[in-house]
């Protein structure tokens, strides 16, 4: 298992961000992946529009993950109409 960061943008709307994020976690709990820490980052301003929105609620998610499975994670989330992007980052451990 590798550390990653997932930051993933959700709409501003409570209702879709919420059911985004759910969905999005219960995906990682399907291929496996543990939920190490969680932050919000709260209403951000998009640097272009996605889905025609213009502002995106931001989460980062720190999880770890086995290298095999990202690629299937990225093809379900692509299923999740509440994530407007998200981006993996594998964490260099030495510099942690």
């Amino acid at each position: 298992m590798r550390k990653y960061e997932l930051m993933s943008i959700y709409p501003l709307a409570d209702d879709k961000a919420k059911a985004g994020l759910d969905m999005l976690k219960a995906d990682l709990a399907k291929f496996g992946a543990e939920i190490e820490k969680e932050e919000s980052y709260g209403e951000r301003d998009l640097t272009y529009e996605i889905n025609r929105q213009k502002r995106g609620r931001f989460v980062l998610l720190t999880i770890k993950a086995n290298p095999s499975k990202i690629a299937e994670m990225d093809a379900q989330f692509k299923f999740n109409t509440n994530l407007l992007k998200y981006l993996f980052v594998l964490v260099d451990e030495k510099n942690a």
